[in-house]
Order: C-alpha cells, then structure tokens, then sequence
C-alpha cells in the first residue's frame, strides 16, 4: 500500500513544473511557503479563482479572507488575505491578453487535476485510518511518539502481524535496514548502514522519527547520538533501530510503550557512532 499523499505530490510537483513553464511565478511565490504548498485546501481554493495575473489582481482582501474561510482555514486568515492581496497587485510578467486567458484556463485545468487527486488521497487516508484503527495491535503501534495512524498502517503492513514471522528483534531491524553491518578483514574494522532492505519501511521510519523528535526522551537521545559523532541520518537510523526493538518487545508481549523502559537515564559511557 503506498503512502495516501504520493498520488497529489507527484502531481502537485507536475503542477509547479508548469506553472513555472508559463509564468505563474506569483502564485509559487504566494504558496510555495511553509507547511503550506499548492495541494493544500487553501492554496486549490484561492487558484481556482485567480488562474492568471489580471483575474488575481482584481481579487479584494474581503473576497479572499471569505475564499480562505470556505477551503477551512481558521487561523490568520486577515494576515493571509493582505499578504495574498499585495502578491496579486505587485507588478509581474503578462502574456498578451489572449495568450493570457489560454494561460488561465491551463491553470483551471491543472487545479481541477490536483483537485481531484487531493480529494482522493484524504478519502483514501480517511479510509486507512480506519481500517488501522480497527486492528488489535493499533494500540500498540500508536503508543509510540510520532507515528499516527498513516504511518502506523504502513509499518505495521510492512512487517505484518505473523508473530512468529521475525524470530527476534534482530530480524526485524535487518529487514528495516536499520541494524548497522560490521565488515572486518585482516586490521579492517568498517560499520556501513544497509543498503539492501525493505525500502518502504525505512521511509515509513524515517516519517516515524522526525515526527517523534519532539519528544523529550528522543532528543536527548539524538543529541547524545550527535555529540558522540553520529550525522543525522545514522542518528536518526540509531533512533530507528531502538524504536523497532522496542515495538517488536511490545508486539510479542501485548505491552503499549513506555519511554521510561526505552530510554532510561544512563551513566554508561556512550557507544561507538553508527555508520553514516
């Protein structure tokens, strides 16, 4: 099952690609920002109404506070609408009229594309959330910071819930690839990170983590990992690898997570850096 989203990100990514090809900088300008990008709500709601520089420019804060409100935005909507407004009526590139308003019934077409493929994906995600809710292990797998219920749908399908699938939690960290691998040969000692794994679950954890480093018993162990000579990505695969102990201890027990366990407090000296 691939991620809900991947569907609209390709396509939104087609969508920049030609909005950059027939200069429609101003509206990249107005929602390539962050945390906000042209598939979302408020961004497909406002291009439906301003599909070229002459249409957008005569769009009136009001007009554009009520747009925002519609797609479901609640917060700054006033600081939205001014920002928006001043993009639309700054001086930019024009076509010559006719070429204009083919331009813009282009971008109509691509934002009903998107559109569609927006909506699809959150019926989609809505639709795995509730099957995953619905699974006996979903308690478990959610118990761990930064793993929703997307997320969690995919690891657990990329693992499956045959008990006896993993014999150990080794198996498990070697099918994630995120168990280091230790090459010695005569006075050579080299840890390389693997390269042959399940690819789909190592993306789902990399998703898992930067969603968990907000969680103080995390940080601190990816700033111990960091100070110790760790780069962020073997840091966050080091993180990886003990979460994915961790659930595997918790599935086979029925046990939900608890951090205290997971990172204790320790005043032993630190371990060797993974490999970057």
């Amino acid at each position: 099952m691939t991620l809900p989203r991947t569907a609209a990100d390709v396509l939104s990514r087609h969508v920049v690609f030609e909005l950059e090809s027939i200069d429609r900088l101003y509206l990249l300008a107005a929602f390539q920002v962050r945390g906000i990008g042209l598939d979302s709500r408020e961004a497909r709601a406002v291009l439906a109404l301003a599909p070229d520089p002459s249409i957008a420019a005569t769009l009136t804060s009001a007009r554009l506070r009520a747009v925002l409100r519609k797609s479901g935005r609640q917060r700054n909507i006033d600081a939205w609408a001014d920002r928006l407004r001043g993009i639309f009526t700054a001086e930019c590139l024009h076509q010559l009229p006719l070429i204009e308003a083919a331009m813009g019934r282009q971008t109509q077409a691509l934002v009903l594309q998107l559109d569609a493929a927006c909506r699809a994906a959150d019926d989609l995600a809505a639709a795995a959330s509730e099957a995953f809710a619905q699974h006996p292990d979903a308690d478990i797998v959610t118990s761990f910071p930064g793993i929703g219920p997307l997320t969690g749908a995919r690891v657990l399908g990329e693992i499956g819930d045959d008990r006896s699938r993993f014999r150990d939690a080794r198996g498990l960290k070697s099918y994630a690839g995120s168990a280091p691998i230790t090459v010695a040969s005569g006075k050579s000692l080299v840890v390389h990170h693997r390269k042959v794994k399940n690819q789909r679950l190592a993306a789902a954890g990399y998703v898992w983590i930067f969603g968990a480093l907000p969680s103080p018993q995390v940080k601190q162990h990816y700033d111990r990992r960091r100070a110790a000579g760790d780069k962020h990505a073997a840091a966050m695969r080091n993180l990886f690898n003990r979460f994915l102990g961790c659930l595997h201890h918790c599935l086979q027990t029925g046990q939900l997570f608890d951090p205290a366990k997971a990172f204790p407090s320790t005043a032993t000296p630190r371990s060797a850096p993974a490999a970057a």
